[in-house]
């Protein structure tokens, strides 16, 4: 299994975090939601794989490029 860092795709706040370490993800599910602009933006795994650490908690303020999780895919 390799590793891979989940960044943020646009700066903003993390407004929910929608799955916890140890969480089993699919391409495509959601991991967390940011608030940018007053829009909601969820952010999606890449791939299938195991949430090994999270690195923001909701309310953080984050910047593009950020990495938020990594998981092992």
């Amino acid at each position: 299994m390799a590793d891979k860092f989940v960044p943020a795709e646009i700066a903003g706040v993390v407004f929910s975090i929608d799955v916890v370490v140890g969480a089993q993800v699919v391409p495509d599910q959601t991991l967390c939601v940011l608030e940018s602009m007053k829009m909601h933006i969820p952010l999606e795994a890449p791939s299938a794989g195991t949430v090994l650490e999270i690195f923001v908690t909701a309310g953080d303020t984050v910047s593009e490029g950020q990495d938020l999780f990594k998981l092992a895919v």
